[in-house]
């Protein structure tokens, strides 16, 4: 299959894990990567063997067919709409935009040029998650009726090197860590119909710990705790915690309860980890998994999927339409905290198709 040219927008944190795991799919051929700060696109350039390029010519190479925009939250509209304008598909790490209204504008401006966009998370794609599905959609365990979804802990400044966008417009634990598990949410149960929360902010301020800006002062824009409830069109309740100030906990990140049975799924930010399965009236025990990208951080799958549904003329798994309902739900949170009152989503999408078979080895994942 004829390979898909690729560029890179953005060269931080995130962007090695990207670019290691794009090695795994010989679809993608990465064409160069840019940063505004030019001696990081140079040095991860270097450290992958890459070339560093200019924004503006990465927009310009006719080679490159999608964007990957890496950039930090509150730059993904822009840079995706200026993909778009370039007549480039483009995919962002996640969110889809650091509001619903931008999310929007940004799949109006696809949908008017006829390109795709896709967005992170993509580990609902890896082996664990894809086992857990086939569990659910075997009827293993009945009628699904709930669950949990549970993120919590201190903070990101005590190990990210440059922690303060994680707490401006944009960040929060739910923008940052929600899409992991809504999206997963709806790759299980399908999309989310109504919303209920309420969100806090504890602290105006926090104290960097990390390096090499330990010791800095930096201003929380954002909640920080968010607890809710999101009611899923399928019937399903599932109740919803995200904190950055939480010392601790005991919960599971995803449980889901049906009318017979009970499903331990793995943690959301990756795509492997240990599947469990309670029959009504039995004990917990792991199911095998079995479907593939279970063994690593394959964070770029979506990408790969996105290149091979172009080649192919198919539907791609991690959309546009996924990634804006996601985003609405998260925003719903804070509406229905603010207002005292349950949100109705206006967005739908459907379940992405399961992943079963590997997009490499000559098979093209239908």
């Amino acid at each position: 299959m004829e390979k898909v040219g690729i560029g890179i927008i953005g060269c931080g944190n995130i962007s090695g894990a990207y670019l290691k795991a794009m090695k795994s799919f010989p679809i993608l051929d990465i064409k160069g990567v840019a940063d505004l700060n030019r001696e990081l696109a140079e040095a991860k350039a270097a450290e992958f063997g890459l070339k560093a390029v200019d924004v503006a010519a990465l927009f310009a190479d006719p080679s490159i067919e999608i964007i990957v925009n890496l950039t930090i939250p509150k730059a993904h509209v822009a840079v995706g709409l200026q993909a778009l304008d370039a007549g480039k598909h483009t995919y962002s790490e996640k969110p889809l935009g650091i509001n619903f209204a931008e999310g929007k504008k940004l799949a109006d401006a696809a949908a008017a040029k006829g390109l795709r966009i896709g967005a992170a998370p993509d580990t609902f794609l890896g082996g664990g998650h894809q086992t857990a599905r086939a569990i659910i959609d075997e009827g293993a365990i009945g009628i699904p009726v709930g669950g949990t979804a549970t993120f919590m802990c201190p903070g990101h400044e005590r190990w990210h090197p440059n922690p303060a966008f994680y707490y401006e417009v944009g960040g929060g634990p739910m923008l940052d860590m929600g899409p992991y598990y809504i999206t997963d949410l709806v790759n299980l149960l399908g999309p989310v119909s109504q919303v209920a929360g309420f969100t806090v902010t504890p602290r105006k301020e926090r104290i960097i710990t990390s390096e090499p800006r330990n010791g800095e002062h930096i201003p929380v824009h954002v909640p920080t705790h968010v607890a809710g409830v999101m009611a899923f069109a399928s019937g399903a309740v599932v109740q919803i915690g995200m904190s950055f100030d939480v010392a601790g906990h005991k919960h599971v990140p995803l449980e889901v309860y049906g009318t017979e049975g009970t499903l331990i799924v793995p943690d959301p930010n990756h795509f492997g980890g240990e599947v469990e399965y309670l029959r009504k009236g039995g004990q917990f025990e792991g199911r095998e998994v079995t479907a593939p990208y279970a063994d690593g951080n394959y964070r770029s799958l979506g990408v790969a999927d996105l290149a091979h549904a172009i080649r192919s003329n198919r539907p791609h798994r991690a959309n546009g339409s996924l990634a804006l309902h996601v985003l609405e739900v998260m925003e719903a949170f804070q509406t229905a905290s603010d207002t005292g009152r349950t949100v109705t989503i206006s967005t739908q999408t459907e379940r992405p198709a399961p992943l079963s078979e590997s997009l490499v080895d000559g098979k093209i994942g239908r």
